[in-house]
């Protein structure tokens, strides 16, 4: 605990991202307006005691709009990031620990994904696909789960050569036993820093593709989908594509912050030696 109160950048970006959480669970209770609901007479309005964020061309409260799309990119990014982990784990877990031909088919088909650019793969996937809140999700994983099963596949060759899997394996324990019981935990700190990480990768993906069209569709308020609307009205009222994008950049500058954070409460040594570095005269 000592250690986590030391730690400026998790405690900053586990406020922030608390608060985030909060908001996309319990925006319907938040807002004394609809989401369509209209305003005409306060039309593209700046921050007023009735609308805290100002309104859109329609009058619709941009806080009720923005707390609602938070919700969904939100869900989307988390979503995606859950089944990048999920599965990269497992090929990672498989690949670095059976190694031979196993291995070198994963890694082969590793490297076809990342030979793609990542926005590009994820456009045509949706291409295909169709848009929406689940196909989009699944197209952001499809790009991301390379990542961890790269990061896994490292762990695992490293720790399959010490001496309590070595010892394991003389008490007849199971490949699967082995790779879950055994080397698993020792994966989960990098792979938690890692997801904490993606989150804000995965939300500015979200975005970017719903910005262009590819994602959920409107009337749907996102974030990246109000930002876009907001460059109509750019230059004679910002207000709409800077709240927006305010909301975008805090919530990456959250998850991003937390992801340092725990990387270094995870690695006691790091944050020693810089605590000590940081009192030195």
């Amino acid at each position: 605990m000592r250690r986590a109160l030391a730690n400026t950048p998790l405690l900053v970006g586990a406020v922030i991202v608390a608060s985030v959480l909060l908001i996309a669970l319990f925006h319907p209770f938040l807002s004394p307006y609809q989401v369509e609901q209209m305003d005409m007479a306060n039309r593209l309005s700046g921050p007023t005691a009735r609308h805290w964020l100002g309104t859109d061309n329609f009058g619709r409260d941009l806080w009720t709009r923005l707390a609602h799309g938070s919700a969904i990119s939100l869900g989307v990014a988390l979503a995606a990031v859950a089944f990048a982990m999920v599965f990269g784990t497992v090929v990672g877990l498989v690949s670095g620990y059976l190694g031979g031909w196993v291995d070198m088919l994963l890694m082969r088909v590793v490297d076809l994904f990342l030979g793609f650019p990542q926005l590009v793969f994820a456009m045509a996937l949706i291409a295909i696909l169709g848009p929406g809140p689940v196909n989009l999700a699944l197209a952001l994983m499809a790009v991301f789960w390379t990542q961890y099963a790269r990061v896994v596949r490292a762990i695992v060759l490293t720790e399959r050569a010490r001496e309590y899997v070595r010892a394991a394996q003389a008490i007849g324990a199971g490949p699967l036993r082995i790779m879950v019981v055994h080397i698993l935990p020792n994966a989960f700190g990098p792979v938690t820093v890692l997801a904490t990480l993606g989150v804000g990768t995965a939300i500015v993906a979200e975005s970017g593709l719903s910005f262009l069209g590819l994602g959920v569709q409107p009337p749907t308020p996102t974030w990246g989908w109000t930002l876009a609307y907001g460059l109509r009205f750019l230059r004679s009222d910002p207000w709409m594509s800077t709240v927006a994008g305010l909301a975008i950049m805090i919530t990456v500058l959250g998850f991003n912050l937390l992801g340092d954070g725990l990387r270094d409460h995870l690695d006691p040594r790091g944050l020693t030696g810089r605590v000590r570095a940081g009192r030195a005269p």
